[in-house]
């Protein structure tokens, strides 16, 4: 009887040490879950790195913040001025750390609330947005590239690509050549995790041939596609040797930075009407706006933008110019 009771001390001992041992498996994948996609990550190290270095020239505690902590940290980046969308990832990524440490926070109280109220108030809750460019100025900029320069053929598969696909300049950088499928119909780009696609289910953003071969997207992919010396894996943008001589350079292995990107739109696309500069965020605005003028239903547009709902489709909908783009004009009067 003794041996017996022993064995079952034995077990029930040995229960709970298991059961902690997939508690913390279970916790690994909730820590990953809470982090997010890689470019949120990084830009929640840096806000936590700010938050602390504040706390640490003041004589605050950080972990847990108080009600005062969080208040005098926030009216300190109204202050400098900070966007209030910026202000606002701040305190998401500071509410996000005290999640993961089990710590209560300040940052949901109603006390709490009221100043972000009032920093949102003064600030003003517009955000900066990239501007749209139109089909015409592509096409234009298109134009005066030099394709038969490396670089021109590889920027103008960049500018195709990356307009009529609205992709984000991560995805855009992330294509490996084996997720390309060409066929008579269609180019089909299959994506890997994407910022709002973190479990790796399969996306597919689909091209279509054009009339005009000079502004084909998939025409362009294959011109560009021909540069690379017969390759089928690995990086399809890359970057080139500095010691090329007008743009006749030496492709390099590695993978076009997303700033890169963001370089050569701005380089060839320049600024709109206002000198507002293009980035390669306009790639999704230009896209969107360029599709709803010409009476596509939200449904088709998230097919390729990969959006979730519909509004956030419509923060992308560069359509205020209140005289350019008015249902008044279609009243038949």
């Amino acid at each position: 009887m003794a041996t017996s009771n022993s064995r079952a001390a034995g077990s029930r001992v040995g229960a709970p040490a298991k059961a902690k041992q997939m508690g913390s498996a279970a916790e690994r994948y909730r820590d990953r879950g809470q982090q997010g996609a890689t470019n949120t990550h990084l830009a929640t190290a840096a806000d936590l790195r700010s938050f602390e270095e504040f706390c640490k020239e003041h004589g605050l505690k950080p972990y847990p913040a108080s009600l005062s902590t969080l208040s005098d940290y926030v009216a300190y980046l109204a202050d400098k001025p900070r966007k209030l969308a910026t202000i606002q990832r701040h305190v998401a990524s500071i509410q996000r750390q005290h999640r993961l440490r089990r710590l209560k926070s300040a940052g949901g109280t109603p006390a709490f609330l009221d100043v972000m109220q009032g920093i949102a108030r003064t600030l003003g809750t517009k955000q900066k947005q990239a501007p749209a460019f139109s089909v015409e100025h592509l096409k234009s900029c298109i134009k005066a590239l030099d394709l038969n320069t490396t670089a021109g053929l590889r920027d103008r598969a960049i500018l195709l690509l990356g307009f009529a696909g609205a992709f984000r300049r991560s995805e855009l950088v992330g294509i490996d050549l084996e997720h390309m499928e060409l066929d008579p119909e269609a180019l089909v780009i299959r994506l890997g995790r994407t910022k709002t696609n973190q479990t790796g289910a399969a996306e597919e953003k689909v091209f279509f041939y054009a009339q005009d071969e000079l502004f084909c997207p998939i025409r362009a992919y294959l011109d560009w596609l021909h540069q690379l010396d017969g390759r089928t894996t690995g990086p399809l943008f890359v970057g080139l040797s500095k010691s090329h001589t007008k743009g006749q350079g030496k492709l390099t292995m590695q993978r076009l930075s997303a700033k890169s990107v963001n370089t050569i739109v701005g380089r060839h696309l320049g600024v709109d009407s206002n000198k507002q500069r293009y980035t390669a965020h306009s790639f999704r605005s230009s896209f969107i706006t360029t599709a709803k003028l010409a009476g596509q239903n939200n449904d088709f547009i998230r097919n390729q933008t990969k959006h979730k709902t519909d509004a956030i489709l419509a923060r992308y909908t560069r359509l205020d110019n209140v005289k350019a783009y008015n249902a008044g004009k279609a009243l038949g009067l």
